[in-house]
């Protein structure tokens, strides 16, 4: 997330950082002094006023509306961006029914997401970390039909356009056929 902001001449910028909470005197928390993100944000001054945040290993929980806060070398030079930025993290999940199954049986994955991102445009699918050849679907549903051993594998999915943020993988397991001892 980035910022810029000005303030009066004559002043000096002495502090800067992001926030989500205040603490019991109302005073906000700087993100790097929070338990919660300490470890896993860092601030860059990008230009003259410009300020950014990197938060990594985004979580659900990161959902929040994060404010910009400078504070000047004057008594009362204390400022706060509002409204803020807000961030909605949400996790792609994707569901298969069944996991295990004989070859020749059908196999179904959905792609599961709270997104609110309007509209969602397709959905990728992966196998072994792999794009699916020709699998972008409108639909959230992929369907493998008449499965042999080669669906053999590990099977996820993602939004189109944030392929790099995929789902956890489902692994789909197919057993051969045998009758009377022969492979069929």
């Amino acid at each position: 997330m980035s910022c810029s902001y000005t303030y009066p001449s004559g002043y000096i910028v002495t502090t800067t950082f992001w926030f989500t909470k205040k603490d019991a005197e109302g005073n906000p928390v700087s993100l790097s002094d929070d338990p919660d993100y300490e470890v896993r944000v860092s601030y860059r001054k990008d230009k003259e006023n410009g300020h950014t945040l990197t938060i990594r290993d985004l979580r659900e929980s990161d959902s929040a509306t994060y404010k910009f806060r400078f504070i000047t070398d004057r008594t009362r030079g204390r400022y706060i961006g509002i409204p803020g930025v807000t961030l909605s993290v949400t996790d792609v999940v994707l569901e298969m029914d069944p996991t295990s199954v004989s070859e020749r049986e059908n196999v179904t994955l959905s792609c599961r997401t709270k997104c609110t991102r309007d509209p969602i445009t397709a959905f990728s699918w992966f196998k072994n970390g792999q794009p699916i050849p020709n699998s972008n679907t409108y639909s959230p549903v992929y369907s493998l039909f008449s499965v042999s051993s080669e669906d053999t594998g590990r099977y996820s999915c993602a939004v189109e356009g944030h392929e790099d943020l995929p789902s956890p993988e489902e692994t789909l397991t197919v057993t051969c056929q045998y009758i009377g001892g022969l492979d069929v």
